[in-house]
């Protein structure tokens, strides 16, 4: 049978006039606290908020799962107007749906307008957006999914990749965008469409498939699939049997 403890809960987290302390986790809600012991989660309803020192969450209904007690949290589900800060783990995310596994440092955020920003990279997106502090594994999926950071723009369906840090900054090492209609990459002066684009920074290669288009500077280049070298800024365009590659350069003079 389910045990279900509201009074001692609340009490434990009222708000008083002192200021939270380091280690202590300071949770209000306007429609109580249920706690079920055995299965260990509780549930916090209506307007939450719940600060400690390693994040503040934000979000109309919450459920908590804990170890060994009810401060020991190790998942967070949110729903309803998701805000979530986390300095110690540099990720802040919103959206209509949050899940985060506090010691795996995995954050997934679901719904329209959902968005994670981690250090030097932002991602949007009205499907899904999934990241693993940890093993640098991320996924945007959805409409209007995008990535951003000081150096590229990426759109598209599905976005999936790997970054690590460097000088303590996100670089992104490993990438795989895929959208049926088109995707789109945009690194430095060189704008690139495809309908699926791959990138492997162990040999610096974006690899361009279907439909592709690469603009810089004054030229416009499209075929059937292409490779760009980042190392030495080089690239190359190749077509199928039934198309033919084509080149338009313009003449600002």
């Amino acid at each position: 049978m389910k045990s279900i403890v509201k009074i001692i809960i609340i009490l434990l987290f009222c708000v008083n006039a002192n200021a939270r302390e380091r280690g202590e986790t300071e949770i209000t809600t306007e429609d109580g606290i249920e706690v079920f012991q055995n299965e260990k989660y509780y549930l916090l309803k209506k307007n939450v908020k719940i600060e400690s020192d390693n994040f503040i969450l934000q979000a109309n209904e919450v459920k908590i799962n804990f170890e060994s007690s009810l401060y020991d949290i190790i998942e967070l589900n949110a729903e309803g107007n998701v805000q979530f800060n986390s300095p110690e783990f540099n990720i802040i995310g919103s959206g209509e749906n949050l899940q985060f596994e506090v010691k795996i440092e995995k954050l997934k955020v679901k719904g329209i307008n959902s968005k994670v920003v981690t250090e030097n990279i932002e991602m949007f997106s009205d499907g899904s957006i999934e990241i693993n502090n940890l093993t640098g594994k991320f996924s945007v999926k959805g409409k209007n999914s995008k990535l951003i950071n000081e150096t590229i723009l990426i759109t598209g369906e599905t976005i999936d990749g790997i970054f690590s840090n460097n000088n303590d900054k996100k670089e992104i090492t490993y990438l795989n965008v895929i959208d049926d209609k088109i995707s789109y990459v945009k690194n430095n002066d060189t704008e690139m469409y495809a309908k699926k684009i791959n990138f492997d920074n162990e040999i610096s290669i974006i690899e361009l498939v279907d439909s592709v288009t690469i603009i810089r500077n004054e030229e416009k280049i499209t075929g059937d699939y292409g490779t760009l070298d980042t190392n030495n800024n080089s690239y190359k365009i190749k077509s199928n049997n039934q198309n033919k590659v084509k080149v338009i350069i313009q003449d600002d003079e």
